[in-house]
């Protein structure tokens, strides 16, 4: 008798589990695919070449007053760290006992700055700034590490062109499971 409680007890448990899921999906629309637009909205990824970085520019000065907006409070307002890390300084230090790892001293690509703050930052809002206003900061905290002149105008083509000192300090991963491609359509393998 009791094996039988109990599994009336484990199937009224699987059609609570059920009734809760469908009402999930329907109140929340899980289950449901992703439309053009929103999977647009987040494949924003920009490649260390520059690949889909989008149309935009702004200039240094522009950077300094998004930066002051925007930035100053986690990053100090000579970019020394803070709240968040520095984001200047840190020449010749990564092969010391205590490198200072910052856009200028250890960052590869230029793109990725802009990658990094336009999915990330500010903190507290996240994607909230405009693709010109991201060239803007990007472009300031870049002369900021003396790497492009105050006068500059930013954008695609300028952006990608920006040799980081430290480009050459990373290694291609040449191990054989690194060159899988990842499968995006009829992956699934034949048995």
């Amino acid at each position: 008798m009791d094996g039988l409680k109990g599994g009336s007890l484990f199937i009224g448990l699987l059609c609570a589990c059920a009734l809760t899921h469908a009402s999930a999906q329907s109140q929340y629309g899980l289950g449901t695919q992703a439309t053009d637009a929103q999977i647009a909205s987040w494949n924003i990824d920009v490649a260390p070449d520059g690949k889909a970085l989008p149309p935009g520019r702004a200039t240094v000065a522009d950077g300094e007053k998004v930066y002051m907006n925007s930035c100053v409070s986690c990053h100090g307002v000579k970019l020394e760290g803070g709240v968040g890390p520095a984001l200047v300084g840190g020449e010749g230090t990564l092969t010391t006992d205590k490198p200072l790892k910052t856009v200028g001293s250890y960052w590869p690509y230029a793109t990725t700055l802009f990658d990094y703050i336009r999915r990330a930052m500010p903190f507290q809002a996240p994607q909230s700034l405009s693709n010109e206003q991201v060239y803007a900061v990007t472009g300031y905290i870049l002369h900021m590490n003396k790497l492009l002149d105050a006068n500059a105008t930013v954008d695609a083509a300028t952006l990608a062109d920006v040799k980081m000192p430290n480009r050459d300090g990373f290694y291609t991963d040449d191990r054989p499971d690194s060159k899988a491609v990842a499968c995006m359509s009829n992956c699934l393998k034949a048995h």
